[in-house]
């Protein structure tokens, strides 16, 4: 089966021409530049808003129809390309549908470019914690309980964040209930989600939450679509949503000179998964549980599943999981995160078409786990930190930019408010954000997670044993 690619079609009719370029960009089609022939040839598509190419940000032509092929696609009322990422989704849509002072109910486990955009339109955010999975051994979602409770106490919130699936490819059950709630009382539901991007394919991945009834949803087509790195998905349904907002803040946020290379390869993306057929799935489902069923072979190795096929954890028992990433690595795989207890693996979506090497894949990863279990052993254990399932800042964020800061040691952040974000990464999910206060269960998960080697995110000088929090006379006002 195949589909139309406007925009790949109207690149190639360009460049049969055999084009003179006296415009931008200043490699002028990959002549000037001194990059290895493999990335040159590249250069050729990467070109500006010339005759025939049409312009992203008034799109009336190639672009245009991608567009709406993409809507066709994901069943939306409405489907924009994004070059910036899912951050630039992310930020527009909490722009166009949050205005300052307006309370938004957040799923605490979200990405940091949805506290960016809480930030940068100043509104007042209500943390929901999520749940923990004991399988995976991740945050997932919020339940349906926590946000029916979160609602009841704060009837004015405007909105809800969600993020779905988690990194893992755990997707909650919930979710259509959860969204059919928010609904009933008035709020927007934005969703982030980034990995999600080919659950319209169907069966056996999980229900998009576009299909479950979310008003703006953002996917980030690289991570698990052919696409290229920063090129993503915004969809629109329903009239809770100012689909004019959504456009004047992409032509703020995305850059004025969108990369046609990141465009092609969205229009191909959307193509790849519009054209994913159930001979496609069948192909996928078969290789991947030979796979697995190879896998499991390898003693030592468990191999634990996800809601989301493409998405595989591995472990090793009282090994942590960067001991196994690095043994992997040194065989030559690259996992796509680790955390204290495991690796995980995001599969390629296969068609009937693919070839990958998973045979060899199984031969390298019985090499790590044996070289693994000559190391000494170093199992890592990090006590589920129990959040408030519905927290409040104590500060604004107006009011944290007014204030001063101060580093201090981490040993007297104890009943200090944090003047920044601290993320261990994996899980992603903020131990603090600005605005709260640190607490002694708090600090000791940080130390856990220190002594595990995981890496935290945020503003920090942890390798100075330091962080930031407000200084103490503006907190005691």
């Amino acid at each position: 089966m195949t589909q139309r690619r406007p925009l790949v079609e109207a690149l190639l009719a360009f460049q049969k021409q055999r084009p003179i370029s006296f415009h931008v960009p200043g490699h002028k089609h990959g002549r000037l530049s001194n990059l290895p022939e493999e990335m040159r040839s590249a250069l050729l598509y990467d070109l500006t808003e010339l005759t025939g190419l049409d312009d992203l940000h008034y799109a009336e032509e190639a672009i245009e129809e991608a567009q709406q092929l993409l809507a066709e696609t994901y069943g939306s009322d409405q489907s924009f390309f994004l070059v910036n990422g899912s951050t630039v989704g992310n930020l527009a849509m909490v722009q166009a549908v949050c205005q300052e002072g307006d309370e938004v109910i957040v799923q605490r486990n979200a990405h940091k470019s949805i506290f960016h955009a809480l930030e940068l339109a100043k509104v007042r955010p209500i943390y929901l914690a999520p749940e923990w999975d004991a399988s995976s051994l991740t945050a997932v979602g919020v339940s349906f309980d926590t946000m029916k409770r979160a609602i009841d106490a704060f009837p004015k919130a405007k909105a809800v964040v969600l993020t779905y699936p988690n990194y893992y490819g755990m997707a909650i059950t919930e979710l259509k209930q959860i969204i059919y709630l928010c609904h009933q009382h008035g709020l927007v539901v934005l969703v982030d989600e980034a990995h999600g991007a080919h659950f319209q394919a169907g069966m056996p991945f999980p229900h998009s939450s576009l299909a479950l009834g979310a008003d703006a949803v953002v996917h980030s087509a690289h991570k698990t679509l052919p696409a290229m790195t920063m090129g993503s998905f915004l969809h629109l349904q329903g009239t809770r949503i100012d689909s004019n907002l959504i456009s004047k803040y992409l032509h703020m946020f995305q850059s004025s000179s969108p990369s046609y290379p990141i465009m092609a390869s969205l229009d191909d993306a959307r193509a790849f998964l519009q054209t994913y057929s159930q001979p496609d799935i069948r192909t996928f489902q078969e290789k991947r549980q030979r796979f697995i069923d190879s896998a499991k072979t390898i003693p030592s190795l468990a191999v634990i599943e996800t809601d989301d096929p493409l998405k595989l954890l591995l472990r090793v028992e009282n090994y942590s999981g960067y001991q196994l990433q690095d043994q992997l690595e040194q065989n030559g795989i690259y996992a796509e995160l680790a955390d204290p207890y495991q690796v995980l693996l995001i599969l390629p979506l296969l068609k009937q078409q693919h070839v990958y090497p998973f045979a060899e894949i199984r031969s390298r990863l019985k090499e790590a786990v044996l070289a693994l279990k000559k190391e000494v052993p170093s199992p890592v254990t990090i006590k589920a930190l129990e959040q408030e399932k519905i927290s409040v800042p104590e500060l604004s964020f107006e009011e944290m930019n007014a204030a001063e800061q101060e580093w201090i040691s981490y040993t007297q952040v104890i009943g200090r408010i944090s003047a920044t974000m601290v993320v261990p990464y994996p899980p992603g999910v903020p131990l603090v954000v600005a605005g709260e206060i640190w607490t002694t269960a708090k600090l000791e998960s940080l130390l856990d997670y220190l002594a595990a080697g995981a890496a935290i995110q945020g503003e920090h000088r942890l390798h100075l044993k330091q962080l930031s929090v407000i200084q103490a006379g503006r907190q005691d006002e």
